[in-house]
């Protein structure tokens, strides 16, 4: 399984981005799918995931203001991420975890993306 980040960039405070992420390898129906981020000094926090649509799980800090979702025509899932805070800078990996109950350790994770830089500016 591969999984490839992408839509990072600078935006300033209140401004919106969409990070995606192409599953190649094998049909990722099946497997959660997460995010996380990691911003400099601090460890790897879980942002959200989504098995299917109707499952998605968030971090108390991005609730209201991201948004998980799967496209499994395309293999992909993004991450919609609005009113963005200088606190949300950091470089976003995407995740994929096998087993079929959800987590929110990135341990339980096997496969990461290679990440995607986020700067929010203030």
């Amino acid at each position: 399984v591969q999984l490839q980040a992408s839509g990072g960039g600078l935006v300033q405070a209140g401004g919106s981005l969409r990070l995606s992420c192409a599953v190649s390898g094998r049909t990722f129906s099946r497997y959660y799918m997460g995010w996380f981020r990691q911003a400099p000094g601090k460890q790897r926090e879980f942002v959200a995931a989504v098995r299917s649509g109707a499952n998605t799980y968030y971090a108390d800090s991005v609730k209201g203001r991201f948004t998980i979702s799967r496209d499994s025509a395309k293999n992909t899932v993004y991450l919609q991420m609005n009113s963005l805070k200088p606190d949300d800078t950091a470089v976003y990996y995407c995740a994929a975890d096998s087993s079929a109950y959800y987590s929110d350790a990135p341990g339980a994770y096997e496969y990461w993306g290679q990440g995607t830089q986020v700067t929010v500016s203030s």
